[in-house]
């Protein structure tokens, strides 16, 4: 089944009663006080986005207990917090055995392989949209060596964001740059609560990378594995773009991002929703860590 993403934007008090999240919104001039009930088990991710929502300490818990995330946003309405359970498979302690005890010719391997596909994924994307001649990039991809060292991401990543935003020939990709930046960072930190909540799923450890190793991020791994799944939220802002028209993260541009664990994406074969993808890969990259696979099992674009 396919969990839930929900935003709270306005003030609330979220309560926990028989396995339901009460939600109560506060009264707005002569309008009555608004009640409604979600089962706790149906919600994948839950994104806090205003400075007066309550919420007690049987919600929390209740939502980790049932392997939601919970995104925190700031007073510019970015997220900037995440949280996650502690427990999420059976036979953790031995999924993070094997992550701890993973070679680093193997971490190299699976690197090479993330950058492959995020190459191959960025360049049928550009294909997609803007019909552009992406010979350049799937020879790129091919040529990846373990570990990624002669940086073919790097190179692949400034020709695509040269092409992504043609009517902003001058874009660069940057957290703290101009439009649509924004959006994207907004995109990528609702589909990195999804990897992470896949990874702690499969009983991974979300802090340990097989690249990113940043001593200030708890998410190293969930960065790592959210590469090729980037350009779905790229296409999916360049949707919102074409029909939401402010520079802002407004509520009607958040509406459209939120869809991100929903979107359709091709994996193994099949088509499957983002979210439920995500998991596929994460288990995947556990049986690669265990050495009863070699590849992880990233969508197709």
């Amino acid at each position: 089944m396919i969990k839930r993403t929900i935003c709270f934007s306005h003030p609330a008090y979220l309560s926990l009663r028989n396995g339901q999240l009460v939600v109560k919104l506060e009264k707005h001039d002569d309008e009555p006080e608004k009640q409604a009930t979600i089962p706790i088990e149906d919600i994948g991710v839950v994104v806090l986005d205003h400075r007066q929502i309550t919420l007690t300490h049987g919600v929390m818990a209740a939502l980790l207990d049932n392997n939601a995330a919970v995104v925190t946003c700031d007073n510019s309405h970015m997220p900037v917090g995440l949280m996650l359970p502690l427990e999420g498979h059976t036979v953790q302690q031995e999924r993070f055995q094997d992550q701890l005890g993973s070679s680093l010719p193997l971490r190299k391997q699976l690197w090479q392989q993330t950058v492959q596909q995020k190459i191959l994924n960025q360049a049928a994307l550009l294909k997609e949209l803007h019909d552009i001649e992406t010979g350049n990039m799937r020879q790129w991809a091919k040529e990846v060596l373990s570990g990624d060292s002669t940086n073919l991401e790097g190179r692949a990543a400034a020709f695509y964001w040269s092409k992504m935003f043609p009517t902003i020939p001058d874009f660069t990709r940057s957290r703290d740059g101009a439009y649509p930046n924004a959006l994207l960072n907004y995109g990528y930190a609702i589909l990195r609560a999804v990897i992470a909540r896949a990874l702690v799923g499969s009983g991974l450890l979300p802090t340990l990378g097989i690249h990113h190793h940043n001593r200030y991020n708890a998410y190293c791994l969930a960065d790592d594995i959210m590469e090729p799944y980037r350009p779905y939220v790229d296409r999916l802002v360049v949707e919102t773009m074409a029909v939401c028209c402010d520079v802002e993260v407004t509520t009607a541009i958040k509406s459209h991002l939120l869809t991100i664990p929903t979107l359709e994406v091709y994996i193994g074969g099949q088509r499957s929703p983002l979210m439920v993808a995500a998991s596929q890969t994460t288990a995947s990259l556990a049986r690669c860590f265990s050495g009863e696979g070699r590849r992880v099992v990233y969508p197709e674009m």
